[in-house]
């Protein structure tokens, strides 16, 4: 299981947008990266400053949205839509997506869903309950 430190996570992001941003080669990951990062202007800026955005901190009470954390949320759920992984969260995605106008704002719904079912894992100290994520997003595809 892939599981990058704090640094190699930002590496990873500013190098992308920098590859993206100078017409680099990007591999397929640093390509759906680089989607995302389009899609969010508002962290492009602290992506630019490789050095800034390696000790940045975002804590809570500072009202700071982490981008990388973020970033990496998308990606896990782009992730988890390709592969249908669990089952049934590219059909509720496209439902939510159908009723939100947006796969973005889908997406940040989804995200919602996950970092509820992974705070809850932490909390419990269990693995996180994919039938429990699944089912939260269901219920947010299905509210009218």
């Amino acid at each position: 299981m892939f599981d990058p430190s704090r640094e190699e996570v930002r590496r990873f992001f500013t190098e992308t947008w920098r590859k993206q941003r100078t017409g680099g080669i990007l591999t397929p990951l640093e390509a759906m990266a680089a989607e995302w990062i389009v899609e969010h202007p508002e962290y492009q800026t602290e992506l630019s400053d490789e050095q800034a955005a390696s000790h940045a901190e975002y804590l809570p009470e500072a009202g700071r949205t982490n981008p990388f954390l973020h970033l990496s949320m998308h990606l896990a759920i782009s992730e988890q839509l390709s592969i249908d992984q669990p089952p049934g969260i590219r059909a509720a995605h496209e439902r939510l997506a159908a009723r939100l106008g947006s796969m973005h704002d889908a997406q940040h719904v989804i995200m919602e869903c996950l970092g509820e079912t992974l705070w809850e894992a932490q909390r419990n100290n269990t693995p996180p309950d994919t039938e429990a994520y699944l089912a939260r997003i269901e219920r947010r595809a299905s509210r009218d």
